[in-house]
């Protein structure tokens, strides 16, 4: 097939380009490797009294001040609300000894959207026509033709062992983290050093975290004068927070594993059952029967997370692209992630501002 716009990755950024061209009458497709859109904006399911409602598993706020997702939620007619902050905060020290009240709400003013951030994807998605992208379709090379640029991608589909397809374009976005373009895809000519190792340099915001969610039907620290905040020095989470929906129950909560990633590999049940013991220590033995718990490990998911990501960041980055990786291949390979982005790299703003800076280099 061909194409005037390849977008490879079906995440915020790709998506939201691919909204924004779509809008302009301009020619593009969209490839993503997973079976889904969203990229690291997932949900857990869960169908309580015939209703399902889905629990954030990847990105869960955004903050005033990001002008961006704020347009873009209300374009689409969604709903956000305040984190839940009321009460009591829990602090558990090295020893496991438990204290209320000590600390503050470190996400108190932060916004949710109602009913998840997978809403936010199926929305964007529904305004793409079907024809415009492929799901289970993963780009493995890039080669500079003549006047196209050729990239060989296989097909995954139900019944076979995949199907190699090329894809004719002018201009490639990667719409994915820059150490996942260097490592997951070939080029021809290949990329320079100095160009590959700025690429890996960039780390990927989060792809070395998992995350934990334990649902329950009722929310029983609220009734205790609890916020669901705690920060642990004991672990296995070393962060918890308030996942309950805008209304109603089922009610969750979640929490940052504090367990390096080389230790977590293949410790799937001992992880669960050290969460389920340190939930019961933080708020009490009717943490002990959650209708579901969850570990979401995002540091093992190849669309996400090389092992160079596997080691822990200790601050936010500064992101943006430097100069080598601003004009690759005269301006026909454009990079197009929230690493991409100058001021809110790393946050879901981060990723629409991508996409409108790569709106622009695409002269759109």
């Amino acid at each position: 097939m061909q194409t005037e716009t390849l977008i490879i990755g079906g995440g915020l950024a790709g998506l939201y380009l691919a909204w924004q061209l779509e809008q302009k009458g301009q020619d593009y497709y969209l490839i993503e490797s997973r079976e889904r859109l969203g990229g690291r904006i997932h949900a857990h399911s869960i169908t309580a009294q015939g209703v399902q409602l889905d629990f954030d598993i990847g990105p869960s706020w955004f903050w005033p001040g990001q002008p961006r997702i704020a347009r873009l939620i209300q374009q689409l007619d969604l709903d956000f609300f305040e984190q839940y902050a009321d009460g009591d905060l829990i602090f558990e020290d090295e020893t496991g000894n438990v204290q209320r009240g000590h600390g503050y709400a470190s996400m108190q003013g932060s916004y949710r959207l109602a009913g998840s951030l997978k809403k936010l994807i199926t929305k964007l998605q529904s305004k793409i026509p079907t024809e415009r992208y492929r799901l289970n379709c993963h780009a493995n090379t890039i080669e500079q033709r003549d006047i196209f640029i050729e990239v060989d991608a296989l097909v995954n589909n139900s019944g076979n062992d995949g199907v190699h397809t090329v894809i004719k374009c002018k201009k490639v976005v990667l719409a994915l983290p820059p150490r996942i373009a260097a490592e997951t895809l070939s080029y021809t000519p290949k990329l320079s050093e100095r160009t590959a190792s700025a690429m890996q340099a960039i780390p990927t915001w989060m792809a070395g975290h998992a995350k934990a969610i334990a649902i329950y039907d009722h929310a029983f620290w609220r009734e205790a004068g609890l916020s669901g905040d705690a920060m642990s020095r004991r672990g296995p989470l070393v962060e918890v927070h308030d996942a309950s929906p805008k209304e109603q129950g089922p009610y969750a909560l979640f929490g940052f594993m504090g367990v390096p990633a080389r230790a977590r590999a293949d410790k799937q049940q001992e992880l669960t059952d050290a969460t389920l013991e340190q939930l019961v220590r933080l708020f009490g033995e009717k943490a002990r029967t959650p209708l579901e718990i969850i570990i979401k490990d995002w540091a093992f998911e190849p669309q996400t997370a090389t092992l160079r990501d596997h080691a822990p960041l200790g601050h936010h980055p500064n992101y943006g692209l430097p100069d080598v990786l601003n004009n690759l291949w005269d301006g026909n390979i454009i990079l197009s992630s929230t690493e991409a982005a100058p001021h809110y790299g790393g946050y879901l703003e981060g990723a629409l501002e991508a996409a409108e800076l790569t709106l622009k280099k695409l002269n759109y």
